[in-house]
């Protein structure tokens, strides 16, 4: 039996140019995407990684990468996650979906980690600390 590769959207540490990007092992790069406007982009943990949830309304598009990974390598980038990150699939601006990593909300919100939705993404809001 042969187990199928995953189509997975990066929009965090694991970009192109990231300090996580080798996480990826390799991963063929298909494309860059973006989401559909249904999620909130928060710096979690002092900006160590990104923290994104589905929201009903005020949602935004966030820019990322798709890639295709094998199923080893998606084992390791799902293992080599920050703690409390857990797949499921996000909506592409195509309509497509892919899997990503995600945050829960009721964590962002009790810890009060800042909503960096109109930044960007991921890269630009690096870009900006770095400044």
């Amino acid at each position: 039996m042969t187990l199928e590769n995953k189509t997975v959207f990066i929009c965090g540490s694991a970009l192109k140019g990231q300090p996580d990007h080798g996480n990826l092992q390799g991963a063929v790069f298909l494309r860059k995407a973006q989401t559909k406007p249904y999620y909130r982009l928060h710096a979690v943990r002092d900006g160590w990684h990104p923290g994104i949830y589905e929201v009903a309304s005020d949602g935004i598009s966030i820019p990322g990468e798709l890639y295709q990974l094998s199923i080893e390598q998606y084992e390791h980038l799902v293992a080599t996650e920050p703690p409390d990150m857990y797949p499921a699939e996000v909506t592409l601006t195509d309509g497509t979906t892919a899997i990503a990593m995600l945050y829960p909300q009721s964590l962002i919100e009790r810890d009060g980690w800042p909503d960096i939705s109109d930044i960007g993404g991921w890269a630009a809001y690096k870009a900006q600390q770095q400044a």
